[in-house]
């Protein structure tokens, strides 16, 4: 079994295969996954990372393996007022990928009720999901820090 100890956002020339990870399956330090070509690889980072689509988990033997965002189910939001609709998704710290004319979350039903509360107009999807990072970096924005200063609600 391969084993990768490091990861970086981007990749120096051909992978020597994918692995294929939910957005949530993305979020990890130490696990074993399935690799396209059948094969399984340990995955055994320093620290939890949030792997982003496209990056490279580099193995022991310095070979790549292309980190690609899965297909998951998903809502299409859109709408006449659709900076409205992302302000509410916003408030609640929900991942959201913006799109030309709409956004993508994912399948929550609380989510979807509070946004066919408002109009949304919903759309069941399957499709990768890559989210928008923090606004202040990037990454995940789950634990709502702001550096030193960090506040709590």
């Amino acid at each position: 079994m391969l084993t990768a100890l490091t990861y970086r956002d981007h990749g120096h020339g051909a992978a020597k295969d994918q692995v294929s990870l939910t957005y949530d399956g993305r979020f990890l330090r130490r696990k074993t996954v399935h690799l396209v070509s059948g094969g399984q690889l340990l995955i055994n980072l320093p620290k939890t990372t949030s792997l982003d689509h496209g990056g490279r988990l580099i193995t022991e033997d310095g070979g790549e393996v292309e980190v690609i965002a899965a297909h998951e189910a998903l809502l299409r939001v859109s709408g006449p007022d659709l900076a409205r609709l992302a302000w509410h998704i916003g408030n609640r710290h929900t991942p959201c990928q913006i799109e030309e004319g709409s956004l993508l979350i994912q399948n929550d039903p609380v989510i979807r009720h509070m946004l066919e509360t408002l109009g949304a107009t919903l759309e069941e999807v399957e499709a990768p999901f890559t989210p928008e990072g923090g606004a202040y970096g990037h990454g995940r924005t789950h634990s709502h820090e702001h550096g030193a200063t960090a506040h709590a609600h």
